[in-house]
């Protein structure tokens, strides 16, 4: 086997591991405390307080602390990672709520609308040229989301916001990740540093007020032990995921994180029994033509490039 057909093998499975871990490992272990009488804040708190450290531990292993304390110090990344932890800390607190409140499938769809948003985002702020494939994607998606919202109309859901506001937090914390110069490790990193003092609070707040379920009775105390778990199952994808980007080209890891949603739909519908009318089964269908449009085009942008560099080499 040659070194780089390994490399792709292991950027594969690190792939694999990631956008599993985020379709059924994260919104499972939410459902779990959820069903125990944990509140969406408590559950965000914990996966800040017991996430950290593990994620600190991995930064000093891999010696990339000094490369923290230039982001914390540096204005030029504080200017951006400030206003990036909001947006990160609203789309996780929402995805949470998503899971529980019975909205996963909303979730997912928000998720598959993600990286077309993302591509309409680039057009608006950075100039970034719009194919016609892509623009068809993207009215096609619009067209997904109307149907949805008439589905969840019609089944007393309202509207499905989460739908939307999950892109839009992550699409617009993307766009500002693009403009600092610090790895994916680091930046979360620094988020949750900043967030570490309000979780930490949130955390006392919460058992003062005899709002927590973390050691309370009755509460079963093996709980509170997979709440402690929460910084594994924050970080453990993470790392997953930064390793498949290192090992695997972007388009490649752009078309695999649709895997995501997709296991997140099938967990929301067979194993959460969340309601799924004809009409959103259409959306859905909508969404995954868009998606097959979008790929359509990465393709044709991949052969485009290769093309011209062919000539540039003959030349």
């Amino acid at each position: 086997m040659s070194p780089e057909h390994h490399q792709r093998r292991q950027g594969y499975f690190y792939a694999a591991g990631a956008f599993g871990w985020w379709a059924f490992i994260v919104p499972s272990y939410f459902e779990l405390l959820s069903n125990y009488g944990a509140a969406p804040l408590e559950i965000l708190a914990q996966r800040v307080v017991f996430g950290l450290p593990l994620l600190i531990i991995f930064l000093a292993i891999a010696k990339k602390l000094p490369d923290l304390y230039r982001a914390c110090t540096t204005w030029n990344s504080l200017k951006i990672l400030l206003p990036s932890t909001g947006l990160i800390a609203i789309n996780w607190f929402f995805f949470i709520y998503a899971v529980s409140t019975d909205r996963l499938n909303h979730a997912s769809l928000g998720y598959y609308i993600n990286p077309l948003f993302s591509i309409l985002l680039g057009y608006i702020f950075l100039g970034e040229q719009l194919s016609k494939l892509q623009k068809i994607a993207i009215a096609i998606a619009g067209a997904a989301v109307v149907m949805m919202t008439i589905a969840e109309l019609q089944t007393g859901g309202g509207w499905p916001w989460i739908s939307l506001l999950l892109p839009l937090s992550f699409g617009f914390y993307g766009l500002l990740r693009k403009k600092v110069n610090v790895t994916g490790a680091i930046g979360i990193s620094f988020e949750m540093l900043v967030l570490l003092p309000v979780c930490a609070w949130l955390m006392f707040s919460m058992t003062s007020s005899g709002n927590s379920i973390f050691f309370v009775d009755p509460t079963p105390s093996w709980i509170s032990w997979v709440m402690i778990l929460g910084g594994i199952v924050t970080i453990v994808p993470l790392i997953c995921f930064t390793n498949a980007v290192r090992l695997l080209p972007l388009s490649t890891v752009g078309l695999l994180q649709f895997s995501a949603p997709t296991g997140q739909l099938i967990l929301s519908v067979i194993f959460f029994d969340e309601i799924f009318t004809p009409l959103k089964a259409a959306a859905f269908v909508l969404i995954w033509i868009a998606i097959g449009v979008f790929i359509r085009d990465l393709i044709k942008t991949h052969r485009e490039k290769q093309a011209s560099m062919d000539v540039e080499i003959l030349e």
